[in-house]
């Protein structure tokens, strides 16, 4: 995909056809850095004291709610910890939601390690252990479906207290209905305590949580960085510089021999265009000024892999420091075999650097979280995805682009996301300060950049919409009445009511959308017995409404037109992968290894599920395509072919395939939830889910 930069005078120059030219690198910094390097070091240790804000959140729960924001680091989870332990010794339950489940998994060590596992539960769909516990971690879309399951059954949840981590997820336009709806169906009665580093509109959320749930919500904020940030940029040439040169006035002004660089005609570059930059002798300059370790923000999977080849030059080793690192890599390799063999280690024990995205294993996500926690790596290489909830800070961040990628194509960086990746620079307790480097390229627009880093955390606005699982849940306990009630108080309802108060427009207006887009989806519903006229769930509705997917109404139709395999684990976790699949894939397989029973399965479920997809579309609903690929590269895992056979014929990066596994046995955990209507199929998937879930995609625990 092409993309062009944001700001002409950060293009490097192209002078009479020729590009600028790339100058030797030498270690250097600017003599106004020396005063800010002084104060690197680790900071006297000293006994832990609560901060204000600390001490005011824990006092609002449980009179009230409270929304937190604080800069990454400066100790929310301390919050949830008292507030949790507190509910503990009243006999209470506590729920602590985040949005991840490897930052699930990571919490339920930290808090058995305090409450005791007898005392602790973890959900996330991949674990369900001791789910009766007093405590329980999960992620929010296992919160939800609590929430669901309890309103359907005219229950309430069975919790005294409910914590939502990285709350800015709210604002997140895949996941961001999941944290909405929570907050809506919540009942009153159970306090909510929202941490987040970046909500811009703090306030703003709390005035519709106060209105929606009738009791008051406090908004507690920390702007101060535990540890302070210092931005700075590095020239070509090797020299690091401040990046501005601060005043009250103009905080986000360039430092002059930054602005002298951004404004030449002609200015010089660190590599030659589309190359990576000489990231060794980038690691030599951080070593050089003790910047280390680091963690490298670039902008695709292929180039953080790429790095690592460029990292050839090997910086010193400390003190036993490569033989604790090849010891940890051994005993980790011992509980995940697959890792032993991976083609990245030799770069961790030879290097000390590794490359962290989601094209990778959970299980080598894991291995390099636990060595850069431990200080054994001297810098990560890794996608901006790193930022969101894994926990390991390094001393200094380096950003090469000032967009990212979204999903669909390079936007420019948003304030949040900077402030989301600026947050790992500095470790509390190990470092009394901070960095962040700007280096420029085609694609980093250093003015841009500079102002970004004095410019607040943006808004969050509501990302609700309309699905079928929703109004299919929602209708077991409410009325259609009851649901546009319940939209109505929606954050966007409340958004839209005060952008036009103010004369504002624009992405918010249309204030009876949700209703009108609920209407539609009802009516579908209605069309296909799926929901009475009169409101009601259907047999057929009740059912559907457990199957808490992606394509639900299609699935739904599976069974109902008896075209789901019932009895073959392998047919049926093929076929369902093919649902949960969201990449275009290459849709060709060598027909020597296919079985023709697969074959014949998959052309039947997309023949009899035809007229209904069209449907759909006529509906105008979004239908995904089916990919035989996907089906085939599951099928075959299921049947036991090995990972390394498998990985080659899917086309994917092993991260993509293993997320397709899991997401796939996800979906198969709802099936066999269907056991009282379809006893055959739930036995199948429960047999399926055993055959896919197997090293090396098992959820790292």
């Amino acid at each position: 995909m092409k993309r062009r930069p944001y700001h002409p005078r950060s293009r490097p120059r192209q002078p009479n056809g020729k590009w600028s030219a790339i100058p030797k690198i030498q270690p250097r910094a600017d003599a106004r850095l020396k005063s800010v390097f002084d104060e690197i070091g680790v900071p006297q240790a000293a006994p832990f004291l609560p901060d204000p804000f600390q001490i005011e959140a824990v006092s609002c729960i449980p009179q009230a709610d409270c929304l937190v924001t604080a800069p990454t680091g400066s100790g929310k989870t301390w919050i949830a910890e008292q507030t949790m332990e507190r509910t503990l010794r009243q006999g209470g339950r506590a729920w602590y939601a985040s949005p991840l489940k490897a930052l699930s998994n990571a919490k339920y060590r930290d808090f058995a390690a305090l409450f005791g596992s007898e005392n602790l539960g973890i959900l996330t769909g991949d674990r369900k252990e001791n789910p009766d516990a007093p405590i329980i971690v999960g992620t929010t879309e296992i919160l939800r479906n609590q929430l669901y399951d309890a309103m359907g059954q005219g229950e309430t949840l069975a919790a005294d207290l409910v914590i939502l981590d990285e709350a800015h997820f709210l604002g997140d336009p895949d996941r961001g209905v999941v944290w909405e709806e929570i907050m809506i169906y919540l009942p009153p009665r159970i306090p909510l305590l929202m941490l987040s580093a970046t909500i811009g509109n703090a306030d703003e959320i709390a005035q519709w949580l106060s209105d929606l749930r009738g009791r008051p919500c406090r908004v507690v904020k920390e702007t101060l960085r535990p540890v302070p940030l210092s931005p700075i940029f590095l020239h070509p040439d090797g020299t690091l510089m401040p990046l501005t040169d601060p005043s009250p006035q103009k905080p986000s002004r360039l430092y002059k021999k930054v602005g002298d660089y951004v404004r030449s005609s002609s200015p010089p570059l660190m590599a030659p265009p589309g190359r990576l930059p000489p990231f060794g002798q980038i690691l030599k300059i951080l070593h050089r000024f003790d910047l280390l370790p680091a963690i490298f923000f670039l902008k695709s999977r292929a180039d953080c892999d790429r790095a690592l080849d460029l990292c050839l030059n090997a910086l010193p080793w400390q003190t036993g420091q490569q033989k604790r690192l090849a010891d940890k890599v051994a005993q980790l390799a011992e509980q995940h075999p697959h890792i032993a063999s991976h083609r990245q280690r030799q770069h961790i024990e030879t290097l000390a650097v590794g490359a962290h995205h989601s094209g990778q294993l959970p299980a080598w996500k894991m291995v390099l979280e636990s060595l850069m926690t431990e200080g054994l790596l001297h810098a990560i290489f890794a996608t901006s995805t790193v930022a969101a909830g894994v926990n390991f800070p390094a001393r200094t961040v380096i950003f090469f682009n000032s967009d990212r990628f979204n999903g669909t194509g390079f936007a420019p960086l948003t304030s949040t996301e900077l402030h989301q990746m600026t947050g790992r620079a500095g470790r509390r307790g190990m470092d009394r300060i901070g960095f962040a480097v700007v280096v420029p390229g085609k694609f980093m627009d250093v003015p841009m950049a500079a102002k970004l880093f004095s410019t607040p955390a943006g808004a969050v606005d509501s990302q609700i919409r309309i699905n079928f699982s929703m109004v299919l849940n929602l209708l077991m306990s409410h009325s259609p009445e009851q649901v546009e009630d319940l939209l109505s108080r929606s954050l966007a309802a409340f958004q839209i009511t005060r952008h036009r108060k103010r004369g504002q427009t624009g992405r918010l207006s249309g204030e009876r959308f949700l209703s009108l887009d609920f209407q539609r989806h009802l009516d579908f519903l209605q069309n296909h017995q799926y929901v009475s006229m009169d409101g009601k769930l259907t047999e057929d509705g009740l059912w559907a409404s457990q199957l808490r997917v992606d394509e639900p109404l299609m699935i739904a139709e599976g069974f109902r037109r008896g075209v789901l395999p019932d009895s073959d684990p392998s047919l049926l976790a093929g076929i369902i992968a093919a649902f949960v699949n969201e990449k275009e894939l290459a849709d060709t397989a060598d027909k020597r290894i296919i079985p023709t029973r697969l074959q014949a399965a998959f052309k039947n479920v997309v023949k009899k599920l035809r007229p209904f997809a069209r449907e759909m579309i006529d509906a105008e609903f979004q239908v995904r395509p089916l990919y035989f690929r996907a089906a085939v590269t599951v099928f075959l895992w299921a049947e036991g072919m090995d990972w390394s056979d498998v990985h080659r014929l899917s086309e994917m990066e092993e991260g993509s395939l293993a997320m397709l596994i899991l997401r796939t046995a996800d979906n198969l955990r709802h099936i066999r939830a269907l056991g009282n209507v379809f006893p055959s199929a739930a036995e199948t998937a429960a047999r399926a889910i055993e055959s896919i879930v197997r090293e090396p995609v098992l959820p790292t625990d």
